[in-house]
Formats: structure tokens, sequence, C-alpha cells
């Protein structure tokens, strides 16, 4: 379904039938899934904020905090101008419905395709994957959010939890959480990702690595 996201379709109505298929499935018809459930019992009680790259909504959906939470790469719910000629999002909820109930030969009707109240251009999912990616009022503060907490614990004792974080965008959350281990020595950095659990050069002793599945080592965890 990623690689869906960059197919050059055809014509706008048959890339918003796909997308609001694509939307409809990972945001609103899901349930969060069991590892989610086990994290969320693992931090209840504690001082914790989410820092995820992902864009499903599953956070949320499984009960975490939303004022603990920051979406840096956006959300399937939400759409902006492909401009953009302003900084603003919008819920989709009620259109991605209606172009489900309506699309046809995988197209939808030409009038149901969304457009920017302002310009008039066509609207597109609020994902960054260039420079036109909207950072509205919300991501502003939940990034603030993100910062206060680090000012206040980074250089207390504090554990970095890694969850699945590949090669694609590193520098979001597996460099940082590194360089900020780095400079602390009460911090801990935990790494879980089948394949994938290296940590840095000198932090060795200041490291837990999971070579396994999230889910059976949340599981287990808990």
């Amino acid at each position: 379904m990623y690689s869906g996201g960059f197919y050059p379709f055809s014509s706008l109505e048959e890339y918003w039938a796909w997308w609001s298929r694509h939307i409809y499935y990972n945001r609103y018809d899901v349930t969060p899934g069991k590892p989610y459930a086990d994290l969320l019992e693992l931090v209840r009680g504690r001082n914790y904020f989410v820092l995820t790259t992902n864009v499903d909504h599953q956070f949320q959906l499984a009960g975490f905090d939303k004022t603990r939470l920051f979406y840096t790469q956006g959300d399937y719910g939400l759409w902006q101008c492909s401009e953009p000629c302003h900084q603003a999002t919008y819920d989709n909820e009620a259109a991605v419905r209606q172009m489900i109930a309506e699309q046809a030969k995988m197209r939808i009707p030409s009038e149901l395709i969304p457009r920017c109240p302002k310009c008039g251009k066509p609207q597109t999912p609020n994902l960054r994957c260039d420079d036109s990616f909207v950072q509205d009022e919300g991501w502003y503060a939940a990034a603030q959010r993100y910062e206060d907490f680090l000012s206040r614990h980074r250089n207390g004792r504090i554990l970095f939890l890694e969850l699945g974080v590949g090669g694609n965008t590193p520098g979001i959350i597996k460099v940082p959480f590194l360089r900020m281990t780095a400079q602390n020595p009460k911090a801990t950095y935990a790494c879980i990702n089948l394949g994938e659990a290296i940590t840095m050069k000198g932090l060795e002793a200041q490291s837990i690595l999971f070579d396994a599945d999230i889910g059976k080592v949340l599981s287990d965890l808990r």
C-alpha cells in the first residue's frame, strides 16, 4: 500500500479513488494492534512522550494521551492545499467515506475531488513527501510539547526506546536518540528492530538491543 502512493495515476478521479481507499483502510476502518495496547500498559503511570513517523493514528486509537504525541510526518486524516497557498489542514473523514460510497470502476465523481477552500487548487494528503508539506498550528504545538519534555528530562534518568526505525528516515528518531544518549551518562538507549537492532560505537554499555519482533518483545515485557 505504501508503494501505491507513488503511482502516477492518470487522473484525479482515479488518484482519489485509490487514496480514499488507502486512507479509509489505514485510518478509519481499523482497530489498534496488540503491540500498541501492550506498549500503553508498559508506559501507563510513567512520564512518557511518543515521537512517531507513523501517520495512521494508531497511538490515539489505542488510548495514548494525545498531548504526549508528536506525529512528525503528517496524518492520513488530514488534507492540505497541494500548492500549498496557506499553512492549514482539514479533516477528511466525511469526504473519504463519501468517496468510498460513490466511486465506481476505480474512479470517484469529479465533483468529489477535494479542492482548497482558498485558492481552488486540488488538495492532497497531509503527508511529508516533499517541501510542500504543511506544518499547521497543531503540528507546531506538538513539536513544542516534545521539546519541552526533552528540556525537562534529557539530562536525567531517561530511556530512549526506539521501535522499528529503519533506514528511510533515521534523522528523525534514531540519530537524535543516539546523540542524546551519548550526551547523558544517565540515559539508556533501547532498540527493538528485527534485523536492524544496532547502536553507536562507544554506546554499547548504555544500549539494550532486541533483534526480534516488536510485538513479541512488548508482549513478553508486559
